[in-house]
């Protein structure tokens, strides 16, 4: 590909990538606060726990719909729609009480985020050379902004409460819309409509997508939440922050460099070796010890650029954008099972046992992936 084509994909890419990092700390700081100021929201702790799981789910039946309008519409129109929307859903949490509005509003944020995603990740997978440092700086400018609301958005919290916040946060989402206007009003290959069948056996990449969900995305992060509630007590708002926001500044600092690693090391290789190591510090974490819990997240912000590219290789031309959509299905089944889980079995399991076993399933759904056929695709000249 010439050399002011890469430049245009690596601008769309980080276009894209904007959008979406202006838009998702609205969530974030939601999973934040629900929890632990659920009757300022007017619900109880079991309904937050439904609410922040019902964004996710919802992808799981939407997400096809979602594909076939990016399909038939390109990027501007569907970021510009889903920037709009994403501030609306902001100022419901900023204003709404009651477990109907609030559903309401994370069903249309889930959806939001699934073009959000789909894009930003089509967009950085359009051109095989380069994609894997593509995806990891994407990934980088998606959580610089989270990154900075948390912190931030728990200290306006303790001195306002937890809606006023979220006016802000709406507010930012807006801006998006700075950088939608310039991104492809139409695909360059436009995907086929997801096929019906479309929760069929899964494959390896699935396996392992659903695992990183559950795992890294389910039960750690409830643990997180867990041990800074337990540790911390009454600054717990504000050590919950901060260990969320570690998560997102390991994701800023390393996902461009798992990126470049993957474009030298193949992304398959990097996959596997990382869920071997993120399966011994998930054994540390479930033994109580800190150390593992800044492991993981570096570990996993390692991780996160390598399944779009992995995809791109193993499914070129349109088929790419219905693999993307494919493995995020089952990343967001396995991201809603996991905080359910948590939810039911860390109360009454021991930590060892049960992020022992998570090590186990991580560990061989990742070998699992070294099965397949991986084709050879050129070098990134870089």
């Amino acid at each position: 590909m010439p050399a002011s084509s890469l430049r245009l994909t690596d601008l769309n890419a980080r276009r894209a990538a904007i959008a979406m990092g202006v838009a998702v700390p609205a969530d974030s700081l939601l999973y934040l606060l629900l929890p632990m100021y659920a009757a300022d929201f007017g619900v109880s702790l079991a309904q937050a726990g439904l609410l922040l799981a019902a964004n996710r789910m919802v992808r799981i039946v939407g997400y096809g719909r979602v594909a076939r309008f990016y399909a038939e519409r390109g990027d501007a129109p569907t970021l510009t729609i889903a920037a709009i929307a994403t501030a609306c859903c902001a100022f419901t949490y900023a204003t709404a009480s009651g477990f109907w509005m609030l559903l309401i509003a994370r069903l249309v944020w889930g959806l939001c985020f699934g073009a959000f995603n789909l894009s930003s990740q089509a967009l950085a997978t359009a051109d095989l050379v380069g994609a894997a440092h593509r995806t990891g700086k994407a990934r980088a400018v998606i959580a610089l902004f989270s990154m900075i609301a948390l912190p931030f958005g728990a200290l306006l919290t303790m001195w306002a409460g937890p809606r006023p916040i979220f006016f802000l946060l709406g507010t930012l989402s807006l801006t998006g819309l700075f950088f939608t206007r310039y991104l492809p009003v139409r695909p360059a290959k436009a995907p086929k409509p997801l096929p019906m069948r479309r929760f069929g056996r899964p494959n390896s990449l699935d396996a392992w997508s659903f695992m990183e969900g559950l795992v890294l995305d389910g039960l750690f992060v409830i643990g997180l939440t867990v041990f800074a509630q337990s540790a911390l007590q009454e600054n717990a708002v504000i050590g919950a922050a901060v260990l969320m926001a570690l998560r997102y500044v390991a994701e800023l600092l390393l996902g461009p460099l798992g990126g470049a690693l993957a474009d030298r090391l193949r992304p398959e290789r990097m996959l596997v070796w990382l869920s071997l190591i993120s399966s011994v510090a998930l054994i540390g974490f479930g033994a109580g010890w800190f150390w593992s819990a800044a492991a993981l997240m570096i570990l996993r912000a390692l991780q996160l650029p390598l399944m779009p590219p992995i995809v791109a290789r193993r499914y070129p031309g349109p088929g790419r954008v219905e693999a993307l959509v494919a493995r995020s299905l089952w990343r967001d089944i396995g991201g809603g099972v996991g905080p359910l889980l948590a939810g039911l079995l860390l109360p009454v399991t021991p930590g060892l046992l049960l992020y022992g076993g998570a090590a186990v399933l991580l560990a061989g759904a990742a070998l699992a992936t070294t099965r397949d056929k991986v084709p050879e695709v050129p070098a990134d000249p870089a």
